[in-house]
């Protein structure tokens, strides 16, 4: 399927093991799988997690340098990202716990040559912190292509971002944003909810 034909009801529902809990038509992807369900058996608080290859996310994950302090947005993530080095395709189960030693308690984690990840205690926290991760890699692919010299904002300011992040959502996470996007959700394409 498209990304854009899935639906509620074209999701697989599986277990730990991978093995489905509900009937289903589709097959479940194992490189998803084996990176998913590390993640899930390890942090009770990762309710969702979400993996993205987006291609200023790869672009930047490219980079040896990773993400760089250099925009609002790559301060609220660089308060709580960590990185997983390359392994090649995700099928490897001894790779799972080197995945969760790297990621920690982070809530977001860049994937080198490979993508992006987030987790969250729900759907809203985690796609919220990969609206802010993706945008982040996007302003930096963006700065990047000027051809001039970035300025980096300095480590006092990127030391109090976790505090400032807690303030600026209130302390709703995801909840800030989430209703007003299953809104836009509705008005757009209603069907993705079947």
């Amino acid at each position: 399927m498209l990304f854009e034909e899935v639906t509620a009801s074209s999701l697989v529902k599986v277990d730990l093991h991978g093995a489905k809990v509900m009937e289903s038509p589709f097959d479940v992807n194992p490189a998803g799988f084996v990176i998913h369900s590390a993640i899930h058996a390890a942090r009770e608080d990762a309710a969702c997690v979400m993996h993205l290859h987006t291609p200023a996310g790869v672009a930047v994950a490219c980079q040896k340098e990773g993400l760089l302090p250099i925009s609002q947005q790559s301060l609220f993530v660089l308060a709580s990202l960590s990185y997983h080095p390359y392994e090649g395709v995700a099928l490897n189960e001894a790779e799972k716990p080197r995945l969760v030693a790297d990621l920690g308690k982070s809530t977001f984690l860049i994937l080198p040559n490979h993508g992006l990840l987030t987790v969250g205690r729900s759907i809203a926290d985690a796609f919220l912190a990969m609206y802010t991760l993706e945008r982040a890699c996007e302003i930096q692919v963006i700065a990047q292509s000027g051809g001039g010299a970035l300025i980096p904002i300095a480590k006092p300011i990127l030391d109090g971002t976790r505090a400032q992040s807690a303030a600026v959502t209130r302390g709703l996470g995801g909840q800030l944003a989430w209703p007003a996007l299953l809104r836009k959700m509705d008005r757009l394409d209603p069907g993705y909810r079947s």
